[in-house]
C-alpha cells in the first residue's frame, strides 16, 4: 500500500494534533481529546488552513504573522513547551524533522536578512 504524500499544512496539523494529544493524556488523564484539548486542535486546524503562506509557510513560532488570539497562543504554546521535548520519546522522527526544518528555516532567515541589509 503506497503512503499519501501530505502537503505542509497537513503535516503541521498531523504534528499539532500529536503534541496536544500527548499534553491531554499526560496531563488531563485521558485517552482521547478531553473537549478543552479537541476545541484548541479545531482552533489550530482552522488557522492552519487559513495560513496566507500556505507552502512555504515556517514553523508558526517563526512566522511574521501571528494569527493566534491571545487565549490559544498562550495554551498551544504550554501545550508545546509540555509536548515539545518528550515528542523525542513518542514521536522522534517527528521530532527530529522538526528540529532539522527550524534550524533550516533560521539559516534561511539569517541569510534572507544579510542580503536585505547589504542591498541598502
Amino acid at each position: 500500500m503506497k503512503k499519501k504524500k501530505l502537503n505542509k499544512i497537513e503535516k503541521e496539523k498531523y504534528i499539532v494534533d500529536q503534541m496536544i494529544l500527548l499534553y491531554c493524556k499526560k496531563k488531563h488523564k485521558s485517552t482521547t481529546l478531553c473537549p478543552a484539548c479537541e476545541e484548541l486542535s479545531t482552533y489550530c486546524h482552522k488557522r492552519l488552513s487559513l495560513c496566507p503562506f500556505n507552502e512555504k509557510k515556517t514553523f508558526c513560532s517563526n512566522c511574521p504573522i501571528h494569527c493566534y488570539d491571545r487565549i490559544h497562543k498562550d495554551k498551544i504554546r504550554e501545550v508545546m513547551r509540555f509536548s515539545g521535548p518528550r515528542m523525542l520519546f513518542y514521536h522522534p522522527v517527528l521530532a527530529i524533522k522538526h528540529l532539522i526544518e527550524t534550524k533550516r528555516e533560521k539559516r534561511r532567515k539569517k541569510k534572507d536578512e544579510r542580503k536585505q541589509s547589504s542591498q541598502k
